[in-house]
């Protein structure tokens, strides 16, 4: 009888194991509907697998951009007004992720970080200088895109040292290391950044702990980042905070 019971556990085991890596992306992702905000224009990138759509509020006359990449589950649509408040002499370009929005295609941490590329080469050379905001899901895309391209600042709003280290600790008896496909690993490339470096981290943050983001702001340059704490904010509430768009600013 124990084996039975013993071998059915196993089993069982595997069967969660099996699920979780077949919708693992299904658990990471979850795409977002697109909304209409007056003044707001659409660009769409070209791409060989997708079609990419990204929101504009368009400066006249502006030599500096900001590029905005948001969280797994935001519409950057609604986050548009808060950046346009914050930013109001930059033009701001806000990435919808594959099949979030109106952008098609199925997203991945290479397919991201591939558009996330082709929008910043695409504005480099209309924009003297480019600021980078990465949120949540997005900062391991900025941290990315900071490491390899001439980014004017970088500004990360709860960063994680890697998306496996999050599903870890979500998923603690699961070979979490073994199973996930889109690692995000922003500690890899956090030391080859050089662009002046703000990090936000929330007070009571949840879902990426602040243990984290600590760690994470190790594998830095000396000197390259400044990070604040926005008391008594979590993961969400943290952009609601008055402070968090003074600190932007």
């Amino acid at each position: 009888m124990a084996r039975i019971v013993f071998g059915t556990l196993i089993i069982a085991y595997c069967v969660l194991c099996a699920g979780l890596y077949r919708f693992q992306r299904a658990l990471l992702y979850f795409p977002q509907p697109g909304s209409l905000n007056v003044g707001v224009t659409h660009i769409t990138l070209p791409s060989t697998e997708a079609k990419v759509q990204v929101s504009v509020k368009l400066r006249q006359n502006s030599d500096t951009a900001v590029i905005y990449f948001g969280g797994n589950a935001e519409n950057v649509d609604r986050s548009l007004p808060r950046l346009i408040t914050a930013f109001p002499e930059q033009s701001i370009y806000a990435m919808n992720y594959r099949s979030y929005g109106a952008s098609t295609g199925k997203p991945s941490e290479v397919a991201l970080i591939e558009d996330a590329l082709a929008l910043f080469d695409v504005l480099y050379g209309k924009y003297q200088r480019v600021t980078v905001i990465g949120r949540s899901l997005g900062t391991g895309i900025a941290i990315h895109l900071a490491s390899v391209r001439a980014v004017d600042r970088l500004i990360l709003v709860t960063p994680y040292n890697s998306i496996q280290e999050v599903a870890a600790q979500q998923y603690p008896f699961i070979p979490v290391k073994w199973l996930l496909i889109d690692k995000f690993e922003s500690w890899r490339y956090a030391a080859k950044v050089t662009a002046p470096t703000l990090i936000l981290m929330a007070e009571n943050d949840t879902v990426i702990p602040r243990t984290q983001t600590e760690q994470l702001i190790t594998h830095f340059k000396a000197g390259i980042v400044t990070s604040k704490i926005i008391a008594k904010t979590d993961h969400v509430t943290i952009v609601e905070n008055p402070q968090y768009s003074e600190l932007l600013r």
